[in-house]
């Protein structure tokens, strides 16, 4: 196995990657394209989610394809973004087909807290940040950390942000994601700065020194996250999206979103609290063959380490910023 030639989502074919980012605000929307439509699956964990067309996504109605994801900032105010991507989509003909020369864009959704980490609870992302978010996408290689929706991420009390990661097969089969990491639990450990997920690294995409210790277990127990004075406890929720060259059906979509959440509870602990909205959305691209019982489930655990690297990847990309100190400042011996 070997990360993708951009080493994210977009090494998978047909995905795009574009985002809007507030020029003074910490705030921001990332749009996940698939011009020629993806067959698309959702599994939601977190018990405080915020999200659009996930039920259009069980596999038991009608619409199988989506030309686009939308993980943006603003908790339920930026929802409003994928109005905008809709409306992009819509310019540009794109959508599934209800009339001649008529398209309705499937455009499903999902937010994060981020909310007054600007200094101003009014500043959210607007249906414009949708629109120009799409109107930036491209197959090319994806900006991280405080970009997007991950301008305002929070992790764990450190700066969070926006990752991706790819890994490609010898059979010429991709995965990808792209994750905004915004979650209540740690990415790391809190003495030692250890990465709970970092033995999954490939070809040292990390650029880290790594003890040569096992650290020992962060804490007798978890009270100290969920501690009543904690003002991070409503103010969370990791998105993200896996995507896959493999030809999957709807179902097939869904499974995969599902395993995929086994690479965010590695990653990040602990993970789908009662106070995360935590989402993943799985996007197949491919057109022909098909994928068995075996193929599908080493799809599905490649998913979720690639979900784990993109967790790193965008933590170690961010950048101190509004009182939020970088995994990188706070540990810079790491």
């Amino acid at each position: 196995m070997r990360p993708g030639p951009k080493n994210a989502i977009t090494d998978v074919a047909g995905i795009e990657v574009g985002h809007h980012t507030h020029a003074s605000g910490l705030t921001g929307t990332t749009v996940v394209l698939a011009r020629e439509g993806a067959v698309a699956g959702v599994d939601v964990r977190g018990s405080a989610p915020g999200t659009r067309e996930t039920d259009l996504l069980q596999p038991s109605n009608l619409v199988e394809r989506v030309q686009a994801v939308v993980l943006s900032g603003g908790s339920a105010y930026g929802l409003e973004a994928a109005n905008g991507t809709v409306k992009y989509l819509e310019e540009h003909g794109l959508g599934q087909p209800v009339g001649p020369n008529q398209v309705v864009p499937i455009v499903p959704a999902a937010v994060i807290f981020d909310l007054g980490r600007g200094g101003d609870f009014q500043l959210r992302p607007t249906s414009e940040f949708g629109y120009q978010a799409a109107q930036r996408a491209s197959g090319g290689p994806v900006a991280m950390g405080n970009v997007g929706v991950g301008t305002g991420a929070r992790a764990g009390g450190l700066k969070g942000g926006l990752g991706s990661a790819s890994v490609v097969l010898d059979s010429g089969i991709v995965v990808g994601a792209i994750v905004a990491v915004n979650s209540l639990g740690r990415i790391h450990h809190p003495v030692t700065g250890d990465l709970y997920a970092r033995y999954l690294e490939l070809a040292g995409e990390f650029g880290m020194k790594w003890p040569d210790t096992v650290p020992p277990p962060p804490t007798a127990d978890y009270s100290d996250v969920f501690a009543e004075g904690n003002e991070l406890r409503v103010r969370n929720t990791v998105i993200g999206v896996v995507a896959t060259n493999a030809a999957l059906t709807k179902v097939q979509c869904q499974k995969l979103a599902q395993m995929a959440h086994d690479g965010m509870a590695r990653a990040i602990q602990p993970a789908h609290t009662m106070f995360d909205g935590d989402v993943i959305f799985a996007l197949s691209t491919g057109n022909s063959g098909s994928v068995g019982p075996a193929e599908l489930s080493n799809l599905g655990a490649l998913a979720a380490d690639t979900f784990s690297r993109a967790i790193i990847r965008g933590v170690l990309a961010a950048k101190s910023a509004g009182g939020m100190t970088s995994y990188r400042e706070a540990f810079p011996e790491a």
